[in-house]
């Protein structure tokens, strides 16, 4: 699964409608006649049977009104046997987590308080010891943060300050969003930012601002000693006493039974009157819930979380196998979890002891078991218009084998010429009656059809058509040339004048208007790289500047983004900054092909060309080109494989500092050196930084042309392990960051905002932050970039 990741949003879409689905004005679920749910039934028994847990309270609620409340088997089996009731109070363990931090911290977040994404120094400078400066409270709440699971329980400690003192001091084992380590020093140290930034300890803060606004009179921190007999028992402890009413994990235990990762204890009512508030938007603001409980996590992450919420990881057993991604949850190690479901309005509360009496049982098999066969009895379909819901929701969808699911599959896309001759032509421009239409083409040596034949060749044969005019890109209309002295010629084959627009000036780069003038039409069939900075998109925006100002039809050619349209990666480029390599203010990896960039450019910056776009067939928007059965042809001299094309966006933006990048090797873009660094050091310094689906080799090259041409370079050779995975712009970053780290003055990179566009982030480079701070910094615009892209796209 690949996420980008990538992300879109609609989850307060999803809160309207609720609201105005039905009567849901208060936060508590209403009862009313209860649901047979036999399979729900049978499953308990037979957990009990097992002796997976010795009972369970199992609370469903369904539309705004509880369903399914039912108590089975034990409570306490040692030392005494109590059957287990529905209103037993129950160790929530790790749903502490987030049934009083999570909505603390986003509480505080509404007031202003807490900004998610600023480094938690702001608010403990203590917590930046030993390397923790740049861990962000988001990487907290997400478990992103680097940070061990637990504090170390080996040496004797007690005490809260004494625990915090310890999280402060905590050496992270991982770089800060480098990978998904879930962490109870996290909600440890956002108990202690609660704590903090309100004034008040975590026990009072969420007893005022959250149990008592919901009537959650049963739910509380160091539950009082009248509450005993109605608690279910966890375990014996280290002195063979058995926990009742003590919280059973012994971090928290050491803490004096407060803390941000466990110590809550209480019931099924309370908990059904909690999962309610959420799905009405009450309690915290309907756009804060969506920040909980939508992905969250950094963009290239496969383990996707929402804001102290998990949505789909190992742990989310939970969800069963029916309920939808879009919808979330979390566990707790005793045998508790909730799974709320936004799209079909459900929740599902599973309170079990299953540690109890000898930490020998595990609720586990009966939460996944539960949730599907509540989802099956109640029909809990998800229909095509939720599917799209769900879609925006999350990334992605279950049902979108395209964008996200499969990686690698045999398709047979015929691209926009292929279409074109299969429909016999049917454009108005081949239907001339008269006269032959005068028509150009701006092309190289990737527009060929799938018999190999040149768009150049076929429509100079087309019927209603004069082909006259061929116009080249960068690099020639062979693909060849890599000077910008590319001058005009003729076509072999055709004896057709081929007009360059490329070279070194802006002129020499735009179309002749006086050219177009003569033409009818034009068309245009070039394979684009999927990077902002390769030129031919901005050729292609010419190209509409000119047509739409000749008064002349332009035609596109549609053809794969290869390296898929289902990832939307890297800055945004700053407002006034347009080049050559900059035709849009778009991201590095826009994930569009030639047609809907097409569309996009023309609408959004108001050129009004007369614009058709000739779509292709059998692409899905998830396909990387290897799964296109189209043949790879070089659509640059440098870029020779789908691995230099998967690499470019993040490599690329370095290529105009003093580093080779491979040019003048057989590996251009899988390489990077200079004769001044040290290959080794370069290259164990990166591997540290666990940049996700690539590792780098210690290697030295020659390249025979471009910068350090005849000169040994020592350097790094970048091995591609999982380009699902690869958030490449953010790669090209932590290589500048590296370099400038490592060697000072020596790393000339004064030219690369030339590529970047984006002045933010490389002053973060030069100032020496963090990369994965810096790329969470532009994630707020590369939101706005696709919520606008969404409306161009052709392709699902």
């Amino acid at each position: 699964m690949k996420l980008n990741p990538r992300l879109l949003r609609s989850y307060l879409a999803i809160v309207l409608c609720v609201i105005t689905a039905g009567p849901l004005a208060a936060a508590k679920a209403s009862k009313k006649a209860a649901v047979s749910l036999p399979q729900v039934d049978a499953i308990l028994r037979d957990a009990i049977a097992q002796h997976q847990v010795p009972g369970a309270v199992v609370l469903i609620g369904h539309h705004g009104h509880v369903i399914y409340r039912k108590a089975f088997g034990m409570r306490s089996l040692e030392p005494g046997r109590e059957r287990m009731t529905v209103d037993t109070i129950f160790d929530l363990a790790s749903l502490t987590k987030v049934i009083a931090t999570t909505p603390c911290v986003m509480q505080l977040m509404e007031e202003g308080k807490i900004r998610l994404n600023d480094p938690v120094v702001r608010y403990i400078p203590e917590f930046g010891a030993n390397g923790k400066q740049d861990i962000t409270v988001r990487q907290l709440l997400v478990h992103y943060s680097g940070l061990a699971p637990d504090l170390d329980l080996t040496q004797p400690w007690q005490g809260k300050d004494t625990a915090y003192n310890l999280a402060f001091q905590e050496k992270p084992l991982n770089p800060p969003g480098a990978r998904f380590v879930y962490s109870d020093i996290n909600f440890i140290t956002l108990g202690a930012l609660v704590e903090r930034v309100s004034g008040a300890s975590l026990n009072d803060y969420a007893e005022e601002h959250i149990f008592k606004p919901l009537k959650m009179t049963h739910t509380r921190f160091l539950p009082p000693h009248s509450w005993v007999h109605n608690i279910a028992p966890t375990q014996y402890d280290e002195n063979n006493v058995m926990l009742r009413g003590v919280v059973h994990d012994p971090t928290a235990r050491r803490m004096g039974g407060v803390a941000g990762h466990a110590g809550l204890f209480s019931t099924a009512d309370d908990l059904s009157k909690y999962c309610q508030a959420l799905l009405n938007g009450k309690l915290l603001s309907p756009l804060t819930i969506e920040k909980m409980s939508t992905p969250q996590q950094p963009p290239n992450a496969t383990d996707v979380r929402g804001l102290g919420w998990d949505i789909d990881t190992p742990f989310s057993t939970n969800r069963g196998e029916l309920l939808p991604v879009g919808s979330f949850g979390h566990t707790g190690f005793t045998g508790t979890s909730v799974w709320i479901d936004p799209i079909t309005q459900t929740y599902i509360i599973i309170l079990a002891n299953g540690v109890h009496p000898r930490g020998m049982g595990t609720a586990v098999p009966l939460r996944s078991k539960v949730a599907t066969a509540v989802a099956a009895s109640l029909h809990l379909t998800v229909s095509e218009k939720e599917q799209l819901r769900l879609a925006r929701l999350t990334g992605y969808n279950e049902a979108d084998a395209a964008a996200r699911n499969v990686q690698v599959r045999e398709g047979d896309a015929k691209s926009g010429i292929d279409v074109l001759e299969a429909g016999n032509f049917a454009l108005d421009v081949f239907q001339s009656k008269g006269t032959q239409k005068r028509i150009g083409l701006l092309t190289n040596q990737t527009g060929v059809d799938a018999q190999g034949q040149r768009t150049i060749d076929v429509l100079a044969k087309a019927p209603g058509v004069s082909l006259v005019a061929i116009f080249s890109p960068e690099h020639g209309v062979t693909g060849s040339l890599d000077t910008t002295a590319i001058g005009n010629t003729v076509d072999a084959a055709t004896k057709i004048p081929v007009y360059s627009v490329y070279g070194a000036t802006d002129d020499q780069r735009r179309p002749s208007l006086d050219i177009l003038k003569t033409l009818d039409a034009v068309f245009i069939d070039l394979q684009n790289a999927g990077a902002r900075y390769y030129t031919f998109e901005t050729s292609m925006g010419y190209f509409l500047e000119a047509a739409a100002k000749a008064g002349v039809e332009m035609v596109v050619l549609d053809r794969p983004n290869p390296i898929t349209g289902s990832v939307v990666q890297g800055p945004v480029s700053d407002p006034g900054s347009a080049s050559f390599v900059n035709y849009f203010q778009e991201p590095v990896r826009h994930g569009m092909t030639m047609g809907e960039l097409a569309q996009m450019f023309n609408s959004e910056l108001n050129i009004h060309a007369k614009l058709t776009v000739v779509p292709m067939q059998g692409w899905m928007r998830g396909d990387w080109y290897d799964s296109t059965s189209l043949p790879w042809i070089n659509p640059s001299p440098n870029l020779r494989s789908l691995t230099e094309a998967t690499l470019y966006p993040g490599v690329g933006l370095v290529e105009g500092t003093n580093v080779s990048v491979g040019r003048g090797t057989d590996t251009p873009f899988e390489l990077l050196g200079a004769p001044w660094i040290k290959s080794r050091e370069l290259a164990d310094y990166l591997n540290t930084r666990q940049i996700q689906g690539v590792r780098f080799v210690p290697v030295d090259f020659t390249p025979d042309s471009s910068i350090y041409a005849h000169q040994l370079c020592h350097g790094i050779n970048i091995v591609l392990l999982d380009r699902s995975v690869l958030d490449g712009p953010e790669m090209g970053v932590e290589l500048a960051s590296a370099l400038h780290k490592l060697y000072g003055t020596a790393y000339d990179m004064h030219r690369m905002p030339e590529l970047l566009k984006n002045k933010a982030a490389f002053d973060a480079i030069v100032a020496g932050a963090d990369p994965r701070r810096i790329a969470q910094d532009w994630q707020e615009q590369l939101s706005k970039f696709q919520d606008m892209r969404q409306k161009y796209l052709i392709y699902k």
